[in-house]
């Protein structure tokens, strides 16, 4: 009789919870759409974009100077002592370690730079998402670009309105 009645209770708990699910309000957003035509995002990759060909371009320098002293050596090699040789060998694989460090630095501040960019829209995203899901009677609002299936209401254009765009 006990074990009756421990299992009408959960029993009557899992119906229960069947019932909540089949009534929560879902509906989705596209937050890859949002975050690509907002204007501040238009400005962060602009923003990128600029420090990243100021980075190419320092890159490139760094590798025409190491291609101009190879070719020099190449061509005074047979000239010039062992010593020589051997100091300039040394010299040239310095180079090679300082551009191999400057590629990674640069690597790393764009993309510290693209996170501290990215970080205020994506919580700005956020906000308004949560902001209109409730206005709105929503409990549950999923990202529709990891969906199969987006049957329900779209709240894409609800969102991009609040965020003024």
């Amino acid at each position: 009789m006990k074990q009756f009645k421990t299992l009408l209770i959960a029993a009557i708990a899992f119906l229960g919870a069947q019932t909540i699910n089949a009534q929560a309000k879902v509906a989705h957003v596209d937050t890859y759409e949002i975050l690509t035509k907002m204007p501040a995002m238009i400005d962060a990759q602009n923003q990128l974009k600029k420090l990243s060909e100021t980075y190419d371009k320092e890159y490139k320098t760094l590798v025409d100077e190491y291609q101009a002293k190879i070719k020099k050596y190449d061509t005074e090699s047979t000239t010039v002592s062992e010593a020589v040789n051997q100091t300039r060998t040394t010299e040239v694989q310095d180079m090679i370690k300082r551009i191999n460090e400057y590629k990674e630095t640069a690597q790393n501040d764009l993309q510290k730079k693209e996170t501290e960019l990215m970080k205020p829209l994506q919580e700005k995203i956020k906000t308004s998402i949560q902001k209109v899901g409730k206005a709105k009677g929503y409990q549950y609002i999923m990202n529709a670009e990891n969906l199969l299936l987006a049957d329900g209401p779209d709240l894409t254009a609800d969102v991009k309105k609040d965020l003024g765009f």
